[in-house]
């Protein structure tokens, strides 16, 4: 009897979503953006890209190919550096200071917001 060795890919971030162009659900993962699965209900789509994604990280091992991290898994600094136009970091500081904030409590506000 052979057993299943697929690795577990249930860390990996899915959407299940209605496909109007295709009149199913489409199932995709945030961490293969090219693959995708489409069925007629939400639980088979989702079933569906979780089997193939075990199978493609299966095969990615085998051929000594880098596997992409799960989002869930990663560690993150809470540091990134984004540049801006002048103009706009003008703005942007003449904003914070009429707020009372420093710039960086600005845009943080306004990027969780915006989310």
């Amino acid at each position: 009897m052979q057993t299943d060795t697929r690795p577990d890919v249930s860390h990996y971030t899915y959407r299940v979503s209605w496909s109007a162009d295709d009149a199913e659900y489409v199932a995709t993962c945030a961490e293969f953006p090219s693959l995708s699965w489409l069925a007629g209900s939400q639980v088979e789509a989702l079933q569906g890209l979780h089997d193939l994604l075990g199978d493609v990280v299966m095969d990615m091992s085998a051929a000594g190919e880098q596997v992409p991290q799960p989002f869930a898994e990663r560690s993150y600094s809470g540091k990134f550096n984004l540049r801006v136009g002048e103009l706009l970091h003008r703005e942007l500081a003449m904003h914070a200071a009429e707020d009372g904030l420093s710039l960086n409590q600005y845009v943080v506000r306004k990027l969780t917001s915006a989310g």
